[in-house]
């Protein structure tokens, strides 16, 4: 797994596709991509607004982290930072921060590779050896995680 972020509007999609050689179908979108194309794709974008669903439907984010680990440890995330900036007044987007936040930390984690781009300049803020994941994805193994039905369309 790799990761790209950045603040919004900074041309992390772009810089993601020269980076990675992606292309416009390669790439998923959280805003609207099904559980299926998000477990099959080559990236996702957007990948905050996951949390956002999952949250007006009621749903836990973090099986849907740990089933992206498991069912496409390969994906290029794409994510904008929303952690830095004014703290939200409303609870519900104080909620989504917190959760988009930890939702991203738990796939930075996993990540082999992670950059940060401004200004569609990337640099890489961690970079690891695919091996040194490995007790990582054992781990998540042996979690007890909910698990869905990946052929299932949202």
């Amino acid at each position: 797994m790799k990761m790209v972020i950045g603040g919004a509007f900074e041309g992390k999609t772009s810089y993601a596709k020269r980076t990675f050689g992606l292309k416009d179908d390669d790439i998923a979108d959280g805003y609207s991509c099904t559980r299926y194309e998000l477990y099959h794709c080559r990236a996702v974008k957007h990948a905050e607004e996951l949390v956002r669903r999952c949250i007006r439907s009621g749903e836990d984010p973090m099986p849907v982290a740990e089933n992206l680990i498991r069912y496409n440890p390969d994906v290029i995330i794409i994510a904008n930072e929303i952690g830095c900036g004014v703290i939200p007044v409303d609870s519900v987007d104080r909620k989504y921060r917190e959760l988009a936040g930890r939702f991203c930390t738990r796939l930075a984690t996993f990540s082999d590779e992670v950059h940060r781009v401004t200004y569609g300049q990337g640099i890489i803020i961690k970079k690891t050896d695919s091996d040194d994941n490995i007790g990582e994805q054992e781990e998540i193994q042996e979690q007890d995680i909910e698990i869905i039905n990946v052929e299932e369309q949202d």
